[in-house]
């Protein structure tokens, strides 16, 4: 609809040219009331501003569109002097739904400004898009950290085989520990055994997140490989790196692992309690019984809970592994 069949619309027009910068961004909030994309030009106008408020108000009405005007004014906008206007741009930017929209920002990937490299490949990542890979391996080695780490992210959402080597280098020898994590993060999206190496070097890695990490990662992918040195981490010396240690054995349900989950049964820290009694039920192993057994009247509820269920999940095990041994002894296929 345009301004001159719209009355409203063309009232909006002209309060964005008032001198007042309040009734010019009240006026963008009211323009985003109207359906369609004629309006789109008077937001992106917006974008110039000289007040930061009015700025913020027009890049937030610009998230609703993906088309050939708002996309490459959002990313200009990555350069914008408030910082509080480049991050609602970079949001926006995250926003994009369609794949197509890939095209505005794949040409900006060597932008001068770090905080626009890493913003662009955060939106790519959300789109998927095979045309962002080699972008994104060729970012691994970008001087900032923060699109390193972002680069990272679009090629484990990928899932590419072909890069597992370079995730795994990153994972082992990347200066900052916030881009070996998310290299081991991206490792974790590929499957079988060759991802090993990498996490198992990852829990030993001198940042308790890139340990954390590591062993979450071995447990959703579930390593079995990888058992003794995740029941090593339960006395890692971080209890975040205990939890994600504990959880990953439950995730394994091997019962070697029972043992190690009693002792930690007792440790002061409540959330690892819940977390060893919760692994201990997902093993099954009828060893863990009485230790759950002593923790059902625990001072936390949390572990309580988590106890009886524990309880509940290794007596229906038994009953089930009782009955299979019916079936068979009286000569039926369980």
């Amino acid at each position: 609809m345009s301004f001159e069949d719209n009355p409203e619309l063309h009232n909006i027009r002209t309060r964005l040219r008032a001198t007042d910068s309040e009734v010019r961004r009240i006026a963008l909030l009211d323009i985003s009331d109207f359906e369609g994309d004629d309006h789109v030009t008077l937001i992106v106008d917006s974008l110039r501003d000289p007040v930061a408020s009015v700025r913020l108000q027009a890049v937030q009405a610009l998230e609703a569109f993906e088309n050939e005007l708002s996309i490459p004014a959002l990313i200009a906008v990555l350069d914008d002097p408030d910082a509080s206007v480049r991050e609602a741009a970079a949001q926006s930017l995250r926003e994009l739904k369609q794949p197509e929209s890939a095209r505005f920002l794949l040409p900006h990937l060597k932008h001068p400004n770090a905080f626009v490299r890493a913003a662009l490949f955060r939106a790519l990542r959300e789109l998927r898009i095979k045309e962002s890979s080699l972008p994104a391996l060729a970012a691994l080695s970008d001087e900032d950290a923060a699109v390193r780490r972002e680069a990272v992210a679009v090629l484990g959402y990928l899932k590419q085989p072909e890069v597992l080597p370079a995730l795994a280098a990153l994972a082992r020898e990347d200066p900052e520990s916030e881009v070996r994590r998310a290299a081991i993060g991206a490792v974790g999206f590929a499957s079988g055994e060759a991802i090993l190496p990498a996490l198992l070097s990852g829990l030993s890695d001198g940042a308790w997140q890139v340990r954390e990490e590591a062993a979450g990662t071995i447990g959703k992918r579930r390593l079995g490989n990888a058992l003794e040195p995740l029941i090593a981490a339960l006395d890692d010396a971080y209890w975040q790196v205990r939890l994600s240690a504990a959880r990953a054995l439950g995730y394994l349900r091997d019962s070697r692992a029972v043992p190690a989950l009693i002792v930690t049964l007792d440790h002061p820290i409540s959330n690892l309690r819940k977390e060893a009694a919760l692994a201990l039920g997902e093993i099954g192993a009828s060893g863990g019984l009485p230790a759950l057994k002593q923790i059902e009247n625990d001072a936390d509820p949390e572990v309580r809970k988590s106890a009886r269920l524990a309880i509940a999940q290794i007596q229906t095990a038994k009953s089930r592994e009782s009955s299979r041994e019916t079936l068979e002894t009286i000569g039926l296929d369980p």
